[in-house]
């Protein structure tokens, strides 16, 4: 299930990319929640006319579904966020990578319960999800490849520091990464920040196939 999308966006997402918006397996909206969002989650046949697209192959996630309260943001939001998250030259494991760590740093736990699952299914092993959601061991001690190592140094960097990034971190992707794949990874941190506080400040719910899993896998709720 390489690119298997369970999530369903609508039209548009009807391609890999969903899976990276939504949680990790289908499930109903209303008996998903965990807890109470700030705005209220529209269902598929309370979607604004310009929203409705995107919510085609029935339940779209509450990231999509909240956005729909502005359908012209959801016109110009999903295909940008489609873009990014899509498949791409870079592959699968580098991109949950990316987005679980940045994840866990901004504290999300809509965005590390999710793409916790989706981590497993793109090869990360468990202990690999688990250091990336410093929740085990160093990062050294789990992860060996310059290229994996270099790039966690510069998710580090990007989405918790401020101002520059430091001449050495720079200089370790500059080494081991192409000037296009630096451009796609470092929007894509950024993509996923901007994800990141939406969904924690929206408080939007995770969904209840994604935590039975979490569980069979050993993994607790991100606090």
């Amino acid at each position: 299930m390489f690119w298997t999308d369970p999530n369903g966006f609508g039209p548009l997402f009807r391609v890999p990319s969903k899976i990276m918006l939504g949680t990790s397996s289908a499930v109903n909206i209303s008996s998903a929640a965990t807890c109470q969002p700030l705005v209220h989650i529209i269902e598929a046949d309370q979607a604004p006319l310009l929203a409705k697209a995107f919510f085609g192959g029935g339940d779209p996630g509450p990231i999509t579904a909240t956005m729909a309260h502005v359908p012209e943001l959801v016109e110009v939001a999903l295909p940008f966020l489609g873009t990014i998250l899509s498949p791409t030259n870079i592959d699968f494991r580098t991109k949950e990578i990316v987005i679980l760590r940045t994840s866990a740093l901004l504290a999300c736990r809509y965005c590390v319960d999710s793409h916790t699952t989706v981590a497993l299914d793109a090869g990360l092993s468990a202990n690999e999800a688990h250091t990336l959601r410093n929740e085990s061991a160093s990062i050294t001690e789990t992860f060996t490849a310059p290229r994996e190592l270099a790039l966690i140094n510069w998710i580090d960097a990007v989405a918790t520091g401020t101002g520059r990034v430091t001449p050495t971190t720079r200089a370790e992707m500059g080494k081991l990464f192409a000037e296009h794949e630096i451009v796609e990874l470092t929007m894509l941190i950024g993509a996923t920040m901007l994800l990141n506080r939406y969904a924690s400040a929206l408080e939007l719910p995770v969904g209840a196939d994604t935590i039975t899993r979490l569980a069979a896998e050993g993994f607790e709720r991100f606090p």
